[in-house]
């Protein structure tokens, strides 16, 4: 390996300086909390351990998320985009990260248990089990096939990231520079049009901007954001949402949960790797990539160029802004836990730490009623609508 693929970022974690009031744990634990996006099933498929216990690694286990008043995670079904050239592989995998929920379940049903509704939601809430809810991180699964996707809503799929880090057969990706649907495709533009009728929420978290526009003119439902933040304060980061958007989104009935991963929340850490990989590239250049100088090189710059955790804060910022622009219905909680490695704000470093969130907008002047709405009200209202349109249609 190379020295610039060994290259890793040196983090250096400053002690937490938030601390959580007895009110702000107080509303943490008795509302409903809602995070819509949560990696742990990739997670778990890749590095397993039992998260109905503590656990020594990653951001969520059951002793944490009961400590942070978390409800109801949304456990991403993440597909990588390259299995999509593989015929079946994206299916596969698909149906054995849902297996694995469903063993999670089963395992311990005083802990958890699935959630495909907002009122099963309401009642596991009633009984203190934490709901597991799943949604689809890329639409390969699908396969151009609808009757996959009624397979996936089958076995619990509630939304559907329509593409990731590659465009696919459904859509565009913001990270693809490729563009080759201008969009949605035409099978994509069907599906979105069928996962209105099944009660699938549209997700378009990663997709590209004409994707996203595409969707709102399709759709006859609010349609979600599950795990995205704003452009505003990453300018030039497709990945995230324009202030535009966020209008479009929010005249749509939508819902924009927010990000946590620090490049998604400040500049500096969304540039930060380019910016270490350029100093790297030229410290090759000038000692040659093995030699014992650029080692030596490589590991004073990164000492000197520790990673810039984003701060509780900062991702406060990102709330206010939405607030600001459309109004406190329209924004909600989609951390990333378990997808953005070690990259967390300062604050929030794992789901233990939701009260903190909600102290820092109590300081903020945030109502509870305010409040509640961020949690969990904001996203149940998208979600009964969606189901309504469908009980219909």
């Amino acid at each position: 390996m190379g020295l610039v693929s060994a290259l890793c970022v040196t983090q250096t974690i400053a002690n937490e300086p938030y601390q959580a009031s007895e009110r702000a744990i107080r509303i943490a634990q008795e509302n409903l909390l809602i995070d819509t996006h949560i990696d742990v099933p990739y997670r778990l498929n890749d590095d397993w351990e039992d998260v109905t216990v503590a656990t020594e690694r990653g951001d969520f286990d059951y002793p944490r998320a009961v400590a942070g008043g978390l409800n109801v995670p949304f456990m991403s079904i993440y597909i990588p985009a390259q299995l999509e050239q593989t015929p079946g592989a994206s299916k596969q995998l698909a149906h054995q990260l849902i297996d694995g929920m469903e063993a999670l379940a089963y395992r311990a049903p005083h802990k958890f248990a699935l959630a495909a509704s907002p009122d099963q939601v309401v009642q596991q809430q009633q009984r203190g089990v934490i709901s597991i809810a799943l949604g689809m991180e890329n639409g390969s699964p699908i396969e151009g096939d609808l009757n996959n996707l009624y397979t996936f809503y089958n076995r619990g799929i509630r939304y559907i990231t329509l593409a990731h880090s590659l465009s696919n057969h459904i859509s565009d990706s913001s990270y693809d520079i490729r563009k080759q649907w201008g969009g949605l495709s035409p099978f994509g533009k069907t599906l979105v049009a069928e996962m209105n009728k099944l009660g699938v929420m549209v997700d378009i978290s990663h997709v590209s901007d004409d994707a996203f526009w595409q969707v709102l003119e399709i759709s006859k439902v609010p349609v979600i954001a599950s795990h995205s933040s704003l452009r505003r304060y990453t300018p030039g980061f497709e990945r995230n949402m324009s202030d535009e958007m966020i209008k479009g989104l929010a005249d749509n009935g939508g819902i924009i949960m927010i990000n946590f991963g620090s490049s998604f929340v400040t500049q500096q850490a969304n540039r930060y790797r380019a910016m270490l990989k350029r100093k790297a590239d030229a410290i090759i250049e000038q000692y040659g990539e093995e030699s014992a100088e650029a080692k030596q090189a490589l590991a004073e710059m990164e000492a000197k160029n520790p990673y810039p955790f984003a701060t509780l804060d900062q991702v406060l910022d990102h709330i206010d802004h939405v607030v600001d622009l459309v109004g406190i219905d329209y924004v909600g909680i989609g951390s990333d836990y378990d997808g953005v490695g070690d990259s967390l704000p300062v604050g929030l470093k794992d789901v233990s730490t939701y009260p903190n969130l909600v102290e820092g907008l109590l300081q903020r002047n945030y109502s509870e009623a305010d409040i509640k709405k961020i949690l969990g009200q904001n996203f149940m209202r998208v979600w009964r609508e969606v189901e309504e349109y469908a009980a219909k249609h």
